[in-house]
Parts: C-alpha cells; structure tokens; sequence
C-alpha cells in the first residue's frame, strides 16, 4: 500500500482559498484512530482515507479538511479545481487528491456527488 502524506490540509485550503499559500507545511502523521464525538459520516470518512493509505496530522484537522473542500464547491468551485489545489498544497498525488475530494462529498455534500 501507498502511503501518502497530506500536509495540514484544513488550514493549506483555508489559506489558498484565501489566496495565501504558507512556505511550509506541517508534515501529517497517521492518525485512524477516530475523535471522541465523530459522527458516523466522519468515522467513513476517516476509515476511507486510510484505506487509501492517506495520512493526517489529526482526526479532527482531516473532517475539518474534508468540510473545508464542500464550503469551495458550495462557493462555486468545481471539484477538478478543489483537487487541483489539494494536489498543489499538499504531499498527494493526483489520484490521491482526487479522491480526497471525492470522499470528501460522500460524506458531507453528497449534493455535489453528480459534479465530481
């Protein structure tokens, strides 16, 4: 399995949705274990990014990341530039951060499941 790193993503697409991009990132480590008070829609999605061998720096900054990606496409972004940016500001490869995005929307905005 491929292991792939997301560099605090909450805050890189908080910061390019601002147009803001840090220097550095903070490097992830893996984090599976579910937060106390997740929901069952964070607890797949947690479980679906570890599947795919996707790192976190934390339960909660990966459901933040995941929220944050469903906020661009509710402002009008589409999901090839969502994962565009995921990709540029952050250690995941196209196909990781397509997926990424994609699970992010099953989980949160599945309204936008058509879109992606």
């Amino acid at each position: 399995m491929t292991r792939t790193q997301i560099r605090n993503p909450g805050l890189l697409l908080l910061l390019s949705a601002a147009g803001v991009v840090p220097a550095m990132g903070l490097l992830g480590v893996l984090g599976s274990t579910p937060s106390a008070h997740a929901t069952a829609a964070d607890d797949a999605f947690l479980a679906a990014l570890t599947a795919k061998g996707i790192n976190y720096e934390s339960p909660e900054t990966a459901i933040r990341s995941g929220h944050l990606v469903c906020q661009r496409l509710e402002s009008g972004e589409a999901p090839e530039q969502v994962a565009n940016d995921v990709m540029t500001n952050s250690h995941l490869d196209g196909y990781h951060a397509g997926y990424f995005v994609g699970v992010s929307i099953r989980a949160y905005c599945p309204k936008y499941g058509a879109q992606a």
